[in-house]
């Protein structure tokens, strides 16, 4: 029984660390979703414990995007000082929230997400960061704050709303935007990681299983992202998105 359960947290884990490594994102997307319906999880360990395996594949993400040279270290470096700000105010507001509000809140952030990318060929860049160093600042900074509430709200590390964003408002390719994100996921998915667990939202017992997984399936995940055009990218991202969304969406 325990070899069952450890080769199901395996199994996760190698899903959202290949989705990880080929969207940017932490994978909470897809192991959330799976943890409450395949492990039993209630809804606010799910949100805790992928956050502890978020930051796994944020730091092998990282490196595997480094080495394909689709980085921005300052970027990053903003984006999650800035978020270490608000991470732990969006776990308190995850524990306040009725455990059906806060599904129905994911479901309709997602479908947000989904929704800007469908559209992104008819929507301007709001922001022109070449060159302006000061409002580059500022554009990741605000984004930083956005994203780090978020991201302990909703147990993710904050990459299904940073990289849209990049792409859509500030006009940052999408590979680029990617290797920024799992950076920058990680202090602040490892500040929610460590509030979820004072209030007893981690696992513990099932981390083994789910960050060997990670490790393993962020790596393939990164490598397979820099063979693919952006369009692919987009579209998966975006189909990914609005079936969680919808799923979530429907909860009684």
């Amino acid at each position: 029984r325990k070899a069952a359960k450890l080769a199901k947290n395996l199994l996760i884990g190698l899903i959202a660390g290949c989705l990880g490594g080929i969207l940017g994102v932490g994978g909470g997307i897809v192991m959330i979703p799976l943890m409450v319906d395949f492990l039993r999880f209630k809804q606010h360990e799910a949100h805790g414990t992928s956050l502890v395996a978020v930051v796994c594949t944020g730091i092998v993400g990282t490196v595997t995007y480094y080495l394909h040279g689709t980085a921005d270290l300052l970027a990053s470096l903003l984006i999650a000082g800035a978020a270490l700000a608000t991470a732990r105010l969006g776990v308190r507001y995850c524990c306040v929230l009725p455990e059906g509000n806060l599904k129905r809140s994911f479901g309709v952030f997602l479908l947000l997400v989904a929704f800007l990318l469908v559209f992104k060929p008819y929507l301007p860049n709001l922001l022109d960061i070449t060159g302006n160093l000061p409002l580059k600042i500022v554009a990741f900074v605000i984004l930083g704050l956005l994203t780090g509430f978020l991201s302990g709200m909703m147990g993710v590390g904050g990459g299904v709303f940073m990289v849209p964003m990049m792409v859509l408002f500030i006009g940052v390719g999408q590979h680029t935007s990617q290797g920024i994100s799992l950076l920058a996921m990680i202090p602040a998915s490892a500040l929610g990681a460590w509030s979820h667990y004072q209030r007893g939202n981690v696992r513990t017992e099932m981390l083994t299983g789910l960050i060997g997984g990670i490790l393993i399936g962020t790596y393939l995940g990164g490598s397979v992202a820099h063979l693919l055009p952006e369009m692919p990218l987009r579209l998966l991202f975006t189909v990914l998105l609005a079936y969680t969304g919808i799923r979530y969406l429907r909860t009684k």
